[in-house]
C-alpha cells in the first residue's frame, strides 16, 4: 500500500450500522485510523472500543457525525436511505473538500423482498454528489455484504464496483478497497452508472434469501488485465 494512501483518516457516517461495523473493522485492520461516526457519540465510541478489542492496537475511535467528518481526509456515507438527504444537507460544511465514498443503496422492502426505489437525481450517489458541490463523491461499497465484512477471520471474496468522474479519486477509492483481506477495487463507470450498481443489491439480497449465504459480485476476465497507470494520491 503507499505510504500516502495509508496515511489518509478514514471516517464512516452511520458506522454503528451492520455495514459500518464491518468496513470499520475492514480498514482498522489494514492499518487505517479509522473514526466511527454516529448522531450518538456513546454509541460510536462503542463501537470503536468492539473494534479495539477485537484487533488490539486498532486506531479506530467514536464521535458524532459532524466531528467525524471533520477530522477525516475520506469520508464513507453508511448511513439508512431514509437519511441520506438530511446528513448529508447537514454536514455539507464539514465535508467541503473531502473524497465522500457514498456506499448507500435506496432500497425498500415488501413481503416479496427487496426492490429498488426511484431516486429524483438518478442514484443515492447522484445524489450526494448534487447535495455536495464542493466534495468528490465516489460510489464504492455497494454490494459487499455486511455480514462477509464482519468476519475480518476471512477474506471478503469479491470485487468493489468504483464509480466516479475524476480518476484520481476512483484510483483512491479502489487502493481503500485493495487493503481490505480479499478484496478488489474496480471501476465501474462514471457517477451516471451509479443507479444500477445501487439496484443490483436488490437482485444480491434476493440471491442470498434464496440459497442463505452472503453473495457478492466478482467480475470475471480482468485478473490477467493489464492495471492502468495510478494517478498520484494527494497526502
Amino acid at each position: 500500500m503507499p505510504d500516502a494512501l495509508r496515511l489518509l483518516r478514514i471516517a464512516v457516517l452511520g458506522g454503528t450500522g451492520p455495514q459500518g461495523r464491518g468496513l470499520t473493522r475492514r480498514w482498522a485492520q489494514a492499518g487505517f485510523e479509522v473514526t466511527v461516526g454516529s448522531r450518538d457519540a456513546e454509541q460510536a465510541e462503542a463501537a470503536a472500543e468492539e473494534v479495539r478489542m477485537l484487533l488490539p492496537g486498532a486506531r479506530a475511535r467514536g464521535a458524532t457525525n459532524q466531528r467525524a467528518a471533520e477530522h477525516a481526509d475520506v469520508v464513507a456515507v453508511v448511513v439508512p436511505w431514509a437519511a441520506h438527504r438530511s446528513t448529508l444537507t447537514a454536514l455539507g460544511e464539514q465535508l467541503r473538500g473531502k473524497l465522500v465514498i457514498d456506499c448507500v443503496n435506496p432500497l425498500a422492502f415488501d413481503r416479496h423482498g427487496a426492490y429498488a426505489l426511484p431516486v429524483e437525481e438518478g442514484s443515492a450517489t447522484q445524489q450526494a454528489a448534487a447535495l455536495l458541490p464542493e466534495s468528490r463523491v465516489v460510489g464504492a461499497f455497494h454490494n459487499v455484504s455486511a455480514v462477509v465484512l464482519a468476519d475480518i477471520e476471512k477474506p471478503v471474496d469479491c470485487d468493489v464496483l468504483v464509480l466516479g468522474d475524476r480518476k484520481q479519486d476512483t484510483d483512491i477509492v479502489q487502493g481503500l478497497a485493495d487493503a481490505i483481506f480479499g478484496a478488489r477495487g474496480v471501476y465501474a463507470g462514471r457517477l451516471r452508472n451509479s443507479a444500477q450498481v445501487e439496484a443490483l443489491t436488490a437482485n444480491l439480497i434476493s440471491m442470498n434469501r434464496r440459497y442463505k449465504t452472503h453473495s457478492g459480485i466478482s467480475v470475471t476476465g480482468m485478473r490477467d488485465a493489464e492495471a492502468p497507470e495510478s494517478s498520484s494520491i494527494p497526502t
